[in-house]
């Protein structure tokens, strides 16, 4: 299993169809996870993924459309049914603060696990998680609706070579790494002369929205990008009224953004084939482009090195 994964949930928009659930995504990173936008039929799908309610560590809601929200009690009352021992953290639009108090209480159970209210207010940073820092950016959408994005802290990439030169092995590594400076022999190495810069990954996540200065500020430098693609540009007349992406559109900002790897979801049930959202895609984006589907695990990509570190 990946360290840093993306376990698709669910792929449809608002009504769902036999092949695709309603919308849902779980981030795995490091041990933490982060559940986004859990549609409807959200516990069942965790369920058939192999993910126990215990992986959640916070929760963002996008935006109260049904589609968005709606498997938050099935997965709120696991958490407790399961006795989920950490705090979980729902982050929302403080706008719909009524929504998540009829989600959060939506029928009697025992009330056991530690799930806490995250109102989301506006622009700029969330949360401070061990993974990195949690943004938010306000979308334009018909009701209130916020994109979140995951930024790592840069570090740095230890030089094997380097090292070996400098005579520092063994436990002394983490002394250095930790200190930033290590006397060896009689000299001092400094952690700058046996590393190399390794800018943090960063995972932006973008539903329900037309296009708005929220869209390209999330997906800048993205390493993953999980963005709606409701609509393929026959219907743009549609997606504009409706407050949607068409694929076209996402792959122009994700190309734009310099993203890595490319998830087109949210998909309207009017569309069969697939395919079209590919083909539609890959007129603005050459990058690594994945058509979502149910129960699909897509790996966040590993950084590439830098030539000569």
């Amino acid at each position: 299993m990946a360290a840093r994964e993306l376990v698709v949930l669910g792929t449809a928009s608002q009504a769902p169809t036999r092949t695709r659930n309603h919308n849902g995504y779980l981030l795995r990173w490091d041990g933490r996870g982060f559940l986004l936008d859990p549609g409807e039929g959200t516990q069942r799908q965790m369920l058939l993924a192999g993910v126990p309610s215990s992986a959640v560590h916070r929760v963002f809601v996008s935006h109260f459309h049904g589609d968005h929200c709606l498997g938050l009690p099935g997965v709120v009352q696991r958490m407790s049914l399961d006795r989920v021992p950490h705090p979980v953290v729902t982050h929302y639009p403080a706008s719909g603060q009524v929504f998540y108090d009829r989600l959060r209480h939506a029928s009697v159970f025992a009330d056991l696990a530690d799930v806490r209210p995250g109102p989301v207010t506006g622009d700029g940073p969330l949360a401070e998680d061990p993974a990195g820092t949690w943004e938010a950016r306000r979308l334009d959408h018909p009701v209130e609706s916020f994109g979140y994005r995951l930024v790592e802290p840069d570090g740095r990439r230890m030089l094997p070579d380097r090292l070996a030169a400098a005579g520092v092995t063994g436990p002394d590594v983490g002394r250095l790494q930790r200190a930033g400076v290590l006397q060896v022999d009689g000299r001092t190495v400094r952690l700058e002369d046996v590393s190399a810069p390794r800018p943090g990954q960063r995972f932006a996540f973008v539903m329900d929205t037309r296009m708005c200065d929220g869209v390209p500020a999330l997906a800048e430098g993205a390493d993953l990008l999980v963005i709606e693609s409701t609509f393929l540009a026959e219907d743009a007349a549609p997606a504009q009224q409706y407050g949607h992406l068409t694929a076209r559109q996402a792959a122009r900002v994700a190309a734009e953004a310099g993203v890595q790897r490319l998830v087109l979801s949210h998909f309207s049930q009017r569309y069969g084939d697939p395919r079209r959202f590919e083909d539609e895609a890959r007129a603005e984006y050459d990058g690594d482009l994945v058509v979502a589907t149910d129960l699909q695990r897509v790996p966040v990509p590993a950084r590439p090195v830098p030539a000569g570190g």
